[in-house]
């Protein structure tokens, strides 16, 4: 195949794809072995250094290459993921920038011929493909280089001295450009500043707000401004209208707005998503409007899925010269040469092949439409069910309480905040299902209107990340099990808020940008504020506690930008939620906490408190002592022989020091038991006023649910009157984790306490304590 490949065309061409062909499979080659991935990992390719004199060889440098394209694993995987839907119809494009580059070596006429050829050959077949009759073509990197340039040419066209006197004739009857108020943003300000042109000289032309889409241009208040230009001596030149806005999809009304622009002698621009669908057998009536504008921009790099190729402007003009000003036309052979990857790929797919993959993502679009119809609480904003290319929906449960907010007067904020958090869910949602289902290319767009919304746009994903008909159903089947989650925790807020106010020692947080069931703070028993420090301990201790249980709640603290501090916030939850049992369990567990370490603070007062009476009780047991034995049994010798005829029965007499009761207690009862006690009873682990019965393998804070027989998933028939009597199970507390032994002697304690160096000097005053009173009573 090689050789008849060189037989037929240049060597210099067959080579040049040769090379290319063998550099893009080693780009996409990601089979690495563990070892020379474990060598990238630690090795940095990317620090620059000094250029080596005897230069290296291609592979060399297409291994650095590609070691600078994936980075880290995350990177890799997702660049990989983008390389292998390239496809040869990628690989045509990619070789068409290096044919250029040969090209451009050629003598002048042998360019201008093949340039010219190419240029003619593609804005034909663009021109019969997108239905423009008679129009040129302007290749162009930016999407957005193209609307300025016709802006120049209608400059030109309406100011014959603009060449000549430049500004000069724009202030004498200063030009007004019209965008639509949903078009993409920055688009106006960045006309006025490569123009030259002041911010005065765009107009942005609001939307509908009465009658028809909310994303369509107003065509009647448009009317209005253009007379009211017209009058203070302004001249109206250009209008851009939307053929599928940014945001949602939706067309202008085309028909009506090239009839305005006849009757005021201005020109009309379109460009959007929508004018893909021109390439198909059936086109909608307000698309098809825009084969009669004046110029039209087109993206087929993703609308194809090919890399690299330019955005082109179609338009029609009859004046050459003007166009050659406005640089619409170029002299220069290079210049042209922009149309060739484009030239290359549009004859490797064909006409069918170019209908196919339009039509392939419109059929994407309205299997997925079609779905949504049938699901709850979800709200589509769809221009045309039977055509629309764009699917925009959104989460809109229902709010049966807003009316009563309304009519007791409180109703703007607090439907604003309500909406608000819709907004935050269906961000959250949006995020979740990328996540989910990344070969969807479903993202989060926020309309002026309708809020945050997920948005499925096909045209501009589906032939770079090869979408097909199962990835729709699985983003299908992803929605129908997030919905039910974002329904219950929503309906739980409140409750979620009553019981957090309700309970002591816990504050509700309003924080309505957070998706989940809600933010609490633990604020402490005392009424006294405690230091930001302490508090900050305490939150990230009871956050820890939290996600140690067996749940399946997130615990968080927050956001790391914009959220409260020293709180916690809790996720998304489920219709089974125990909210009552979820607020306490938060409450003691935090009680506990703080009781902790409060006690924990208070140790080196008691620790020093206690020695003091240690050492007076000692001080006074051993003058007992010497009045009970008398004087002569002090003495060495003499106390050893009395001692030997007359023994001196007594029982020894010791102190130790309790750590939880802060006191000395006597020794006698462990003499005279023999057994080992402290005589006090440490205090009880808080636990959840709602202890209930848990069995294996059920999660914490569940309820049973109406409707399922009063049980919950995770529940047993044989358990169900354990559970309705709710005695708790030996051993289990409430927070369904088992209580911990009663320490046996205050060392334990003190060990339980945390490894402190003023627990440590406790225990070993304590034991010498004790040590030194029963060697004394021995003697």
């Amino acid at each position: 195949m090689e050789s008849s490949l060189e037989k037929m065309v240049d060597p210099t061409l067959a080579e040049m794809g040769k090379n290319l062909n063998e550099a893009m499979k080693m780009l996409e080659d990601n089979q690495r072995k563990a070892e020379e991935e474990n060598e990238k990992k630690y090795t940095r390719k990317d620090i620059p250094g000094p250029l080596q004199g005897s230069g290296q060889d291609m592979v060399s440098i297409l291994q650095l290459v590609q070691n600078l394209m994936h980075g880290d694993e995350e990177e890799e995987s997702m660049q990989s993921y983008r390389l292998q839907n390239v496809g040869e119809q990628g690989h045509m494009a990619l070789l068409g920038h290096s044919l250029a580059a040969y090209i451009s070596v050629l003598d002048r006429e042998r360019l201008r011929k093949l340039t010219t050829r190419i240029l003619s050959d593609t804005t034909l077949w663009l021109c019969r493909l997108f239905r423009f009759e008679n129009g040129s073509a302007y290749f162009h990197e930016d999407d957005r280089e193209g609307l300025l340039k016709v802006c120049r040419l209608v400059i030109h066209s309406h100011y014959e001295d603009y060449t000549a006197e430049g500004f000069n004739v724009l202030y004498s009857k200063q030009p007004m450009i019209y965008i639509s108020s949903a078009a993409r943003a920055g688009l106006g300000q960045s006309l006025c500043n490569q123009l030259g042109l002041p911010l005065s000289c765009m107009c942005r032309v609001p939307c509908n707000t009465m009658f028809g889409s909310q994303h369509q241009m107003d065509v009647a208040f448009l009317d209005r401004l253009i007379k009211e230009d017209i009058e203070s001596g302004k001249l109206p030149i250009l209008l851009v209208a939307n053929a599928g806005t940014p945001g949602a999809g939706h067309t202008d009304k085309l028909g009506r707005l090239k009839e305005l622009c006849e009757q005021h002698g201005m020109w009309l621009h379109v460009e959007g998503v929508n004018l893909a669908t021109l390439a198909l057998g059936y086109v909608s009536s307000s698309v098809l409007a825009a084969t009669k504008c004046n110029s039209m921009t087109l993206t087929l790099g993703p609308w194809l899925g090919l890399p690299a190729v330019p955005a082109v402007t179609l338009y029609r003009h009859e004046d050459p010269s003007l166009s050659l000003a406005a640089g619409l036309t170029s002299s220069q052979a290079v210049e042209k040469l922009r149309a060739l990857p484009l030239w290359l790929s549009l004859q490797y797919l064909g006409h069918d092949g170019i209908v196919e993959r339009i039509k392939h993502a419109s059929q994407l679009s309205q299997r997925l439409l079609e779905n949504l119809k049938n699901q709850d609480f979800i709200k589509t904003s769809v221009e045309d069910e039977l055509s629309s290319p764009v699917v925009v929906f959104r989460f809109s449960p229902e709010l049966p309480h807003l009316d009563q907010l309304l009519r007791a007067g409180q109703g703007p904020m607090i439907i604003g905040n309500e909406r608000y958090v819709c907004d935050t869910f269906n961000q959250w949602l949006g995020e979740q299902l990328a996540q989910l289902v990344p070969a969807s290319g479903v993202d989060v767009v926020e309309l002026e209107d309708e809020g945050t919304c997920v948005r499925f746009s096909p045209l501009m994903t589906s032939a770079v990340l090869g979408t097909e008909v199962q990835d729709v159903d699985q983003l299908v089947d992803c929605l129908k099990m997030k919905v039910p989650v974002l329904t219950c925790t929503l309906q739980l807020r409140d409750e979620f808020e009553q019981e957090v106010k309700r309970t002591v020692g816990l504050s509700y947080v309003e924080d309505i940008s957070w998706p989940g069931l809600g933010v609490v703070r633990y604020e402490g028993q005392n009424e006294d504020k405690q230091e930001e420090k302490e508090v900050e301990k305490i939150t990230g201790a009871l956050l820890r506690k939290l996600n140690e249980l067996e749940s399946d709640l997130s615990f968080s603290l927050g956001p790391e930008f914009g959220g409260e501090k020293n709180c916690i916030y809790i996720g998304m939850v489920t219709e089974d939620l125990d909210v009552a049992e979820l607020v306490e369990t938060i409450a003691a567990t935090g009680r506990e906490i703080e009781e902790n370490s409060r006690l924990l603070e208070n140790m080196t007062e008691i620790v020093r408190k206690g020695i003091q009476e240690a050492q007076v009780q000692l001080q006074k047991a051993n003058e007992e002592r010497l009045l009970e034995e008398g004087l002569l049994r002090q003495i060495p010798v003499v106390g050893s022989v009395l001692n030997w005829f007359s023994p001196f029965h007594a029982l020894p007499k010791g102190r130790t020091f309790d750590l939880t009761a802060g006191s000395l207690e006597s020794t006698e009862p462990t003499y005279v038991s023999k057994v080992q006690g402290t005589g006090v009873t440490p205090p009880p682990t808080p636990t959840s006023g709602r202890a209930k019965q848990r069995f294996p393998g059920q999660k914490m804070f569940k309820r049973s649910l109406k409707g399922s027989d009063g049980l919950s998933e995770t529940s047993s028939v044989s358990h169900t009157d354990d559970l309705g009597r709710g005695e708790p199970q030996p051993g289990i507390s409430s927070a369904g984790q088992e209580n911990p032994e009663p320490p046996e002697e205050s060392a334990h304690l003190t060990k339980d306490m945390g490894e402190d160096s003023t627990g440590e000097t406790v225990q070993t005053l304590g034991n010498d304590c004790t040590k030194s009173q029963g060697q004394e009573s021995l003697r």
